[in-house]
């Protein structure tokens, strides 16, 4: 684990969920309740599937200019939205010194397909047998060179930059949970090393895509029936609702944060994620020692573990298995059970909940129907998971400054 010489802090966040837009509206559904994921999700327009969309954005907030909103996905659009939020919250938005030094570390998937093209390529190779020479054909007559250009990964990052100025260095990780939690362990790295100074770490994804959904649907992943809670009664999931997350966070270095009088959210005491096989025990055992590295001592109930299971049946129920025995004290919050889960913004998403839920100084609310207890105590410190559908997984660890 990193030499930690100097500590990590929160002091900016960005969300939007479709639950709505900003850190005041999730702070309230924290703390007060209220959660009712049939009434923001969608169960018909992708049935068998249920999403949860975009919710209602005036995007102008945070991206005034036509031009650049037009040029974008609607993916990039979130992000750089949610990144902006960030850069508010932390009362760095108008500091363009702040801004042009500042880190920028972005977790990524591809860009939307044309669907129409797809479908058009699809129902052309069921009458033809020479499908090379057609997908030949309709690479130079019906595919755009600018759909392509919107399609590359890293211009998430280049227009936080175009629109927010944020200038410093830039890193963009693909890789769906996986370069969610590698894009925080590495920002909390380089701070804690003194590599640098303040840093603007997120992602986003929007669930209304038919790609995704099949490419989730091959891996048997989705679920089927929106009536069912996120937890069955023998502990297993009910399968993977995808939801729409835009989550960035502002970290810096204490002393950083301190010397500008920035209000601080809470310290993020470690993060650490890895990756191999899941075959026997060996899951268990990574979680394990990821925990190990990263939270302090044993918890008690004022810590909230935010959980972040996929929804996969078995998988997600190893993860509750192991964090209900490890923690038998801290109450549980798995919280893709009233959002879904985002895949790159899922591990920033827990992040952005959990810095919110320490900042409020409230008992968190149950999120799972029938499976999340009650507490009494605001939590003073939370540990947030991320274990990926197919592979990677990701522990943090924050808590309150004394």
């Amino acid at each position: 684990m990193t030499n930690r010489n100097h500590e990590v802090v929160v002091t900016g966040v960005g969300l939007v969920t479709a639950l709505g837009v900003g850190g005041d509206l999730h702070r309230t559904a924290l703390t007060e309740g209220g959660f009712s994921p049939e009434a923001i999700s969608d169960s018909e327009r992708f049935a068998p599937y249920t999403v949860f969309p975009l919710p209602q954005i005036d995007w102008s907030e945070q991206i005034p200019r036509r031009g650049d909103q037009r040029q974008m996905e609607n993916w990039q659009r979130l992000g750089v939205f949610a990144a902006g939020l960030a850069l508010d919250d932390a009362g760095l938005k108008e500091d363009a010194e702040a801004c042009a030094s500042m880190d920028m570390i972005v977790a990524a998937g591809g860009g939307e397909r044309d669907v129409a093209v797809d479908t058009l390529i699809v129902e052309e190779g069921r009458q033809r047998n020479d499908r090379e020479q057609l997908l030949n054909e309709k690479l130079t007559t019906e595919l755009r060179p600018t759909l392509f250009l919107a399609q590359l990964s890293n211009l998430l990052a280049g227009n936080i930059s175009i629109v927010h100025k944020v200038t410093g260095s830039s890193r963009t990780l693909m890789g769906e949970q996986g370069a969610g939690i590698s894009a925080i362990e590495t920002a909390h790295a380089r701070l804690a090393a003194g590599q640098s100074t303040h840093c603007l770490v997120g992602g986003a994804f929007v669930a209304e895509r038919h790609d995704m959904l099949m490419v989730m649907e091959a891996v048997h992943a989705l679920a089927r029936n929106s009536l069912k809670p996120f937890w069955n009664e023998d502990g297993t999931a009910n399968g993977m609702n995808l939801g729409t997350a835009g989550a960035f966070l502002v970290l810096e270095t204490r002393e950083h944060a301190e010397a500008r009088g920035a209000r601080i959210y809470a310290r993020l005491d470690g993060v650490l994620g890895d990756r191999g096989s899941r075959d026997e025990d060996r899951l268990e055992q990574r979680l394990a020692r990821l925990c190990d590295e990263t939270v302090p001592s044993a918890k008690s109930s004022d810590t909230v573990i935010f959980c972040g299971a996929a929804g996969t049946p078995e998988l997600s129920r190893r993860e509750r298995q192991f964090l209900s025995k490890r923690y038998p004290d801290s109450p549980l919050r798995t919280w893709g059970a009233v959002v879904g889960h985002s895949l790159e913004a899922q591990f920033t998403t827990g992040l952005a909940l959990a810095c919110l839920a320490i900042d409020e100084d409230r008992p968190v609310k149950p999120m799972a129907q029938g499976a999340d207890a009650e507490t009494a105590k605001p939590p003073r410190s939370a540990i947030v998971t991320t274990i990926g559908h197919v592979r990677g997984e990701g522990v943090a660890h924050l808590s309150k400054l004394s």
